[in-house]
């Protein structure tokens, strides 16, 4: 419910941007509602081009999350980033680490997910459960460790934690990406100097009531990635197919038929990483 695309029926005062009959994804959980109208402030809100479908840039919010993390993670070219959760978010990051240059472990629970992580470039997959998973990581990394874990498992255990620190080579660092327990260890982090990294949403700007509410910008100079800016980013990495959003939505369901939709992505056998509600035309 805080990720949308859609048509601009109105445009409010001093919104100089956007004009009526404009394709556009939204962003905001207190604005981008599930609803066939919503009204969004300019900041929270970016063009969607013909070549992106009204599906795919309705995911523009949890796009913008994986892709903020990245940031936070600062990975460069050739250095080795275990994704641990190939959920959505996983997965979105996933393909775009690997078109960044970056090599990429995928840890996961879910074969059907592993493979799907494998197919969009991870050097190396490895179930969750495995005793070896510790030890695999570090004969991939010649030793080392792992520059960077992104982690973004839901769970209520700090084991996921817990894992990434051992993952990782000495000073590296862990961001935070999904929903994990957080007791830690001080065994894990301290002889190795490792960061903690939190990665808050889309990026700078989120939960700035001046910025999203009253449309303040930060200036581009000293603030490169905004919220905004992230957004639009996201969407032009789907439009020159540097990610691969359609093959992650599983199905599209009219909003009339949401309790089917609900079930549909709750039913394990299904699989599914991703469902679109649609509103007609």
């Amino acid at each position: 419910g805080y990720s949308i695309s859609g048509i601009v029926k109105e445009v409010g005062e001093g919104v100089a941007n956007f004009s009526i009959g404009d394709r556009i994804s939204a962003a905001g959980a207190a604005n981008a509602y599930h609803a066939s109208r919503v009204c969004v402030p300019k900041n929270l809100v970016v063009p969607l081009k013909i070549g992106v479908s009204f599906s795919e840039g309705s995911t523009v919010a949890i796009g913008s999350i994986a892709l903020h993390s990245i940031r936070r993670s600062q990975l460069q070219i050739g250095e080795y980033c275990v994704v641990y959760g190939a959920g959505i978010l996983g997965l979105i990051a996933i393909q775009i680490l690997t078109k960044s240059g970056v090599r990429v472990a995928a840890v996961d629970l879910s074969s059907s997910k592993l493979k799907k992580a494998e197919s969009f470039g991870a050097e190396i997959t490895i179930n969750a459960n495995e005793k070896e998973l510790i030890e695999k990581v570090n004969e991939w990394t010649g030793g080392y460790g792992a520059d960077a874990v992104l982690l973004a498992v839901s769970a209520n255990s700090s084991i996921p934690l817990s894992n990434s620190f051992k993952m990782c080579k000495r000073k590296g660092k862990v961001v935070l990406l999904g929903a994990t327990g957080l007791d830690i260890d001080r065994n894990d982090i301290y002889a190795k100097e490792l960061d903690l990294i939190t990665s808050t949403s889309y990026g700078p700007g989120r939960y700035d009531r001046k910025y999203e509410e009253k449309g303040e910008d930060y200036p581009y100079d000293y603030v490169r990635w905004t919220e905004n800016r992230n957004m639009s980013e996201y969407l032009r990495m789907i439009e020159n197919n540097t990610i691969n959003v359609s093959e992650l939505i599983s199905k599209e369901f009219q909003v009339d038929n949401v309790d089917e939709a609900f079930r549909y992505i709750s039913n394990p056998e299904n699989n599914s990483l991703l469902v679109v509600l649609g509103y007609g035309n």
